[in-house]
């Protein structure tokens, strides 16, 4: 079942792609968090996704957030994309789909026969680990909303 405004966010631990374990409980109390779910790197949209928020990096900083953003990749091909991309903020491996089953973005078909493939989604949970956002695409060519993920972060603050 979909995760939804108003629930707590499930605890997850995974391992980033310089090798660190991450887990939703070390920002507690702390920070919003901004959590992303993409399909796969290095493809066109995700790659565009990516960029966007690599972009506004700066912005959602300032309002007092972190992102996280996590893909069924293993962590050494997203180790290359982040560098690639230049991304400033964690790529997380969910190479076992545990989190993605979690938080209900799994696509069971997704293109050429692949499958349990992350879909493009969105949450933002506040410090006290509650939803405050969430947006699930069905459709991998779409891209999240950022401008209601930036008037939601600037509401937290």
């Amino acid at each position: 079942m979909p995760i939804k405004i108003g629930d707590s966010a499930p605890n997850f631990k995974l391992f980033s792609s310089d090798k660190r374990e991450i887990s939703l409980e070390q920002y507690h109390g702390k920070k919003n968090l901004l959590l992303m779910f993409f399909p796969l790197a290095f493809t066109s949209l995700c790659t565009k996704q990516m960029g966007i928020v690599r972009d506004s990096f700066t912005d959602y900083r300032n309002v007092a957030s972190d992102i996280l953003a996590i893909s069924v990749d293993t962590i050494f091909s997203l180790e290359k994309y982040r560098t690639e991309q230049n991304l400033p903020f964690a790529l997380l491996s969910d190479f076992n789909k545990e989190t993605s089953r979690l938080y209900g973005t799994l696509y069971t078909e997704f293109v050429f026969g692949m499958r349990d493939v992350s879909k493009t989604a969105s949450f933002i949970i506040d410090k006290n680990g509650i939803v405050q956002y969430a947006e699930i695409l069905e459709s991998a060519g779409d891209l999240p909303n950022f401008e209601a993920i930036t008037a939601k972060l600037k509401s937290l603050t």
